[in-house]
């Protein structure tokens, strides 16, 4: 293992790049890194994979583990391995001194991949043989070897797929995940025999298919460039725009920056990258439009067809005659807003659920069954059409189209986009009512509500007609981390391919992408760039091929096909209480500018 003092500051550099935060920006540092990590991928040697399971697919089909057995740097390892799905890690340092491993072997039965890491040392260790050759009888196994070459002849008798790594050291344990899954390629064979069933020129070959997570210069970005968007979050976080916010960017398939900055709440926890945000309105792009996109796809959904002939109930309205089209490009002439919670009767709700009040929109306080259905869904309805043909941004465009699709489909938003999306990219925070599934701990607090649920909301959506629509609606009430966002949109850039799998046909994602509007800057749900130069938007040096959409908690995603680039940014703005001073100060614009010119600048 490499021990002089430049690579060890390296080391903590890579750790913290594939962890928590980024590492601060250091150009020459980043360079020899990637040397470094060069000449590791060189030494790296696919084996045994005569079936393709690596890179590994159909990611909601898997439950994963991941096994120490001795191996120094898991940690590492396993923080790689759990940015591409969810993966329970297990050491044999907890099983020891016993003689053998059933225990372990035991505790792995409700897992189906197990990913085993061993460096060389441990090969001759004859439990720790035994027990990958029995788990892999009843097991899809994947074998990351760290050491000698030599090595490699203890696994002679077992046929499970073995990614063998010359370097032991943390780079290598960063490295090897993304192999795994497929956010690295390698295409080395073996130049010497090594025994019988490893010739020479054994190897197989794969190709990236996933994100990659890296440091800036691997992209053609000088790390240095980006400096400018610490200042800037400082800037943000001082002037009480928003308590904490997370950047991520990702260029050419490879995540170069990913860093939380702030706190939860003003001197509350400090904000992680893994941490869950409110997404508010990117709602509108992450979860019902790509199910617009998935229906329409297979002709399930018509966008020149009307809204009455998907809703009975329209079908006596003003909505009834008008185009499922006009609807997604916010012509269809809706109201922007009706404030639900401001006609609210004492009736209404409730501190305690029961079956009259089964409806959560936040601790102790729940609204009466059917309350969608019988207050909100008729007064949409009905609500007056006044703009048709012109473009106003409306959230009732998002209700109606909720209801359209889950007729459509006969699944709820919530359970279709878990099952067709989030769950086979990988996406592990992204989905509604948070709170069903994580500790709130995880949970980034938006409003200190003083008017209508009277309580700090963690994990119940801030936007208050999504809140009494039971938490799931069309147009808010999505919750995800930065690192999932990054999943989605890349697979949208990539034209709707991600990890081998083809989520939408090429054509309907530049359909729903590109500017289908002649009143409008808009495409088919998603926003766009702005072609008034004079507005900037969403930034000044913004492609006219960037699509994407902004939160009203204080959120965005924009995706610009030019660069090769997504761009997150996830806060809380409207903690403790509503302010615009993100959009006073152009926060999110004027990061992006800092991103765009640095990829334009190269290195």
């Amino acid at each position: 293992m490499i021990k002089n003092n430049l690579v060890q500051s390296l080391t903590i550099c890579i750790i913290a790049v594939f962890s928590l935060n980024a590492c601060a920006q250091d150009h020459q540092k980043n360079e020899d890194l990637l040397k470094t990590n060069a000449t590791i991928l060189q030494r790296t040697i696919l084996l045994n994979n005569q079936s393709a399971a690596v890179p590994l697919t159909a990611l909601d089909k898997k439950n994963v583990a991941s096994v120490s057995l001795g191996f120094g740097f898991q940690n590492i390892s396993d923080s790689l391995l759990s940015k591409y799905t969810k993966v329970t890690p297990f050491s044999s340092a907890g099983y020891e001194p016993s003689a053998d491993l059933y225990k372990l072997e035991d505790d792995l039965k409700y897992f189906n991949t197990i990913i085993i890491s061993i460096s060389d040392q441990e090969t001759t260790n004859a439990k720790y043989i035994n027990f990958i050759s029995s788990v892999s009888k009843s097991k899809s196994v994947i074998i990351a070897l760290y050491g000698e070459q030599r090595s490699l002849i203890a696994f002679d008798a077992i046929n499970s797929p073995l990614i063998w790594c010359q370097q032991k050291s943390a780079e290598a344990a960063a490295l090897i995940p993304q192999v795994i899954f497929g956010g690295i390629g390698i295409s080395n064979k073996l130049t010497a025999a090594v025994s019988g069933k490893y010739p020479s020129g054994s190897g197989f070959t794969t190709v990236a298919s996933r994100l990659k997570y890296t440091l800036p210069e691997d992209a053609g970005v000088n790390s240095d460039n980006l400096g400018e968007i610490d200042n800037i979050t400082a800037e943000a976080i001082n002037a009480h725009a928003a308590p904490g916010m997370v950047v991520l960017v990702a260029k050419d398939g490879k995540v170069i920056f990913n860093k939380a900055y702030g706190n939860h709440t003003y001197g509350g926890p400090a904000d992680k990258i893994t941490d869950i945000f409110d997404l508010a309105s990117v709602t509108k792009i992450t979860a019902t439009t790509p199910m617009v996109m998935r229906l329409a796809e297979e002709d399930k959904l018509r966008l020149d067809t009307s809204i009455g002939a998907y809703i009975a109930m329209a079908r006596n309205t003003p909505m009834n005659n008008i185009q499922v089209r006009e609807v997604m490009l916010h012509q269809a002439g809706f109201i922007p807003y009706i404030p639900f919670h401001e006609g609210l009767k004492v009736t209404d709700h409730s501190t305690d659920s029961s079956a009259a009040y089964p409806t959560k929109v936040a601790d102790g306080y729940f609204i009466r069954k059917d309350y969608f259905k019988d207050v909100m869904w008729p007064r949409m309805l009905n609500a007056p059409i006044r703009t048709r043909g012109k473009y106003v941004y409306s959230d009732i465009s998002m209700y109606v189209m909720r209801e359209i699709v889950e007729h459509v489909s006969g699944e709820k938003l919530n359970d279709y986009t878990e099952e067709n999306f989030y769950a086979p990219l990988g996406m592990q925070t992204a989905g509604f009512l948070p709170r069903n599934r994580f500790n709130k701990d995880q949970i980034i607090p938006t409003e200190m509500d003083t008017y209508f649920r009277k309580t700090l909301l963690v994990g119940f959506v801030h936007d208050q007609g999504a809140a009494l629509a039971g938490g799931v609606s069309g147009h808010a009430g999505l919750f995800a981390s930065s690192n999932d966002m990054a999943i989605m949109y890349q697979m949208l850039l990539n034209k709707g391919t991600y990890g081998g799998q083809q989520y939408f046909k090429p054509e309907t994602v530049s359909a729903f992408t590109s500017k289908q509007s002649n009143v409008s800057r808009r495409g088919l749900g998603f926003d766009r760039w702005d072609p008034d130069l004079a507005k900037k938007y969403p930034s000044e040096t913004a492609s006219p091929q960037t699509f994407g959409h902004t939160g009203y908690t204080g959120t965005a995603v924009w995706v610009d096909p030019s660069r090769g680039l997504v761009y997150v940014f996830l806060s809380n703005r409207v903690n403790p209480g509503v302010t615009d001073k993100l959009v006073k100060l152009g926060i999110r614009s004027r990061i992006q500018e800092v991103i765009n010119k640095a990829i334009d600048k190269g290195l």
